[in-house]
């Protein structure tokens, strides 16, 4: 056991605890200078992605993920802080490395899905989007964007039961769907709310 990299990766995580991210920082720095693990790697991600360090996120994940390859909930937080960064298509890798290696993790889905989206992919967001939904079947803002990739593919059918999934889970949700197409194929949904 390296007792250096031990007491740092301690004091760190102390620091973390307390709020002190600063402090934790330069911690979880000198435990990984002592010795490199993914842990320290993926607290220096979690720090800097937390303070809009983008770029440092970034290659605190991919060095992360270097080291622990198999971890899907690392891929999942590289290929969101790559989202965020603007990195599109490198975030939609990760997501996708995210689902092979444990296709239950329902953020990565999803994050591929509004990737995707963004991108003007609509029939891929689709198929990321759906399977979000499918493992969280009751959360809204999964069906409304599942929704929308509906509507941008073409599909009125499939548009038409996602706004009536989430007029059952969130009427008013389900009302900006509705308005959010332009369409007025789907007036006939609209929910008058009392407020």
């Amino acid at each position: 056991m390296n007792f250096e990299q031990w007491r740092h990766n301690k004091r760190a995580w102390m620091f973390h605890f307390i709020g002190n991210e600063t402090r934790a920082y330069d911690e979880y720095v000198i435990a990984y200078r002592h010795n490199p693990t993914a842990e320290a790697a993926r607290s220096l991600g979690s720090i800097t992605a937390k303070r809009e360090k983008l770029i440092d996120a970034i290659r605190w994940f991919e060095e992360a993920v270097r080291l622990e390859p198999e971890d899907a909930e690392t891929w999942f937080n590289l290929g969101f802080v790559r989202e965020r960064g603007g990195l599109l298509r490198e975030a939609i890798e990760a997501f996708r490395e995210a689902v092979r290696l444990k296709p239950s993790v329902d953020r990565a889905w999803y994050g591929m899905g509004m990737t995707h989206a963004a991108l003007g992919e609509h029939p891929e967001a689709l198929q990321a989007l759906e399977e979000a939904a499918r493992l969280q079947p009751l959360n809204a803002e999964a069906r409304y964007q599942l929704g929308m990739a509906c509507f941008h593919c073409g599909d009125l059918k499939r548009t038409r039961a996602a706004i009536i999934e989430l007029k059952n889970m969130d009427s008013k949700r389900a009302n900006k769907l509705i308005k959010d197409t332009g369409s007025q194929e789907f007036d006939d949904l609209i929910t008058q709310l009392p407020f």
